[in-house]
C-alpha cells in the first residue's frame, strides 16, 4: 500500500493550522498549571489567550503566513464568545457543511473561491485572438461568470468550465440551464482535464498553485495557445503581456506558446 509521504501530508497549510492548536494545548495545561500554583488567578478568557498566544507562536515555528498567525490567536477566544450565545449545534453543523460544499478541497489545493469579476471578464475578452473560433477553458470556474459572458460575447468559441466545490458548480449548471447556454460546466480537478484540448486556459487560483498550473500548461499546451492568469503571477516566468484591468487596476497576465 502506498502512503503519502509525510512532507506531503503536512504541507497544506491548514494541516499546520490544526498541528499549531493542537500542539499549543499541552502547553496551555502546563503554563495554566503553573499559573494556579503560584496563585495567579485565572478566567476561561485568559486560557483561551494563553492558548491563542501559544498556538500563533507554533505557526510562526511552523511557517505559516502572517494571517494565520491571526486566525490561530483569535480561535480560541471565538470560540469561548460562540459558547456564550448557546446557539444550537444544528447552527454549527449548517454553517460546516454550506463551508464544506463552497469550499471543498481547499485545504489541499491551497486554492479558495475567487470571484473574478467584471474587468477581469472584459480583459480575457479582449485578450482573446478574434480571427478565428477557440476552445477555452476556466480553470476554477467558480459560479460559472466567466464562462457565460465569453459564451455571449464569442458564439463562435467553445466555452467551458471545470470547478471542484459542488456548491458552485451546481450554481453555474444551473445558471446555464436557466440562460440556455450552450456552455460546458465539469466537476472535477484541472489537473486530471488535459491543456492541449484548449486554445486559451484562463485561471484565477492562489499563488501557491501558480508552479503546479505553468508545469501543467507547458506539458500539455500546443504552440500557439495562450495561458491566461488573473492577478497572480509566475514566479520566474517572465508573461508576455500584462494587461491592467479597467476599474480594478488588477493584471491580466497572459503567456505565449
Amino acid at each position: 500500500m502506498n502512503r503519502p509521504a509525510p512532507r506531503r501530508m503536512f504541507a497544506p497549510p491548514s494541516v499546520r493550522a490544526l498541528l499549531a492548536q493542537a500542539g499549543a494545548f499541552p502547553l496551555t495545561l502546563m503554563t495554566v498549571w503553573l499559573l494556579a500554583r503560584s496563585g495567579v488567578p485565572m478566567s476561561w478568557e485568559g486560557v483561551a489567550l494563553i492558548q491563542g498566544g501559544l498556538a500563533a507562536l507554533l505557526a510562526w515555528w511552523l511557517g505559516l503566513a502572517v494571517w494565520w498567525r491571526g486566525i490561530e490567536l483569535v480561535f480560541p477566544s471565538g470560540v469561548l464568545l460562540a459558547r456564550g450565545f448557546d446557539l444550537p449545534p444544528s447552527l454549527f453543523l449548517g454553517l460546516f457543511l454550506l463551508f464544506l460544499l463552497v469550499y471543498w478541497s481547499t485545504f489541499r489545493t491551497q486554492v479558495p473561491y475567487y470571484p473574478s469579476g467584471r474587468d477581469a471578464w472584459d480583459a480575457v475578452a479582449g485578450a482573446l485572438p478574434d480571427d478565428r473560433p477557440l476552445a477555452i477553458v476556466d480553470v476554477g470556474s467558480g459560479l460559472g461568470g466567466l464562462v457565460l459572458d465569453l459564451a455571449r460575447r464569442r458564439p463562435d468559441c467553445r466555452v467551458d468550465g471545470i470547478e471542484l466545490a459542488p456548491l458552485p458548480w451546481c450554481v453555474s449548471r444551473l445558471r446555464a440551464a436557466l440562460s440556455g447556454s450552450r456552455v460546458r460546466f465539469l466537476r472535477g480537478d484541472y489537473d486530471t482535464l488535459n491543456f492541449g484540448h484548449y486554445d486559451a486556459v484562463f485561471a484565477y487560483l492562489s499563488p501557491a498553485a501558480m508552479a503546479g498550473l505553468w508545469r501543467k500548461a507547458e506539458r500539455e499546451m500546443q504552440p500557439g495557445t495562450i495561458l491566461l492568469s488573473y492577478e497572480f503571477d509566475i514566479p520566474g516566468r517572465m508573461p508576455d503581456r500584462r494587461i491592467v484591468t479597467t476599474n480594478s487596476k488588477k493584471i491580466l497576465y497572459l503567456w505565449q506558446f
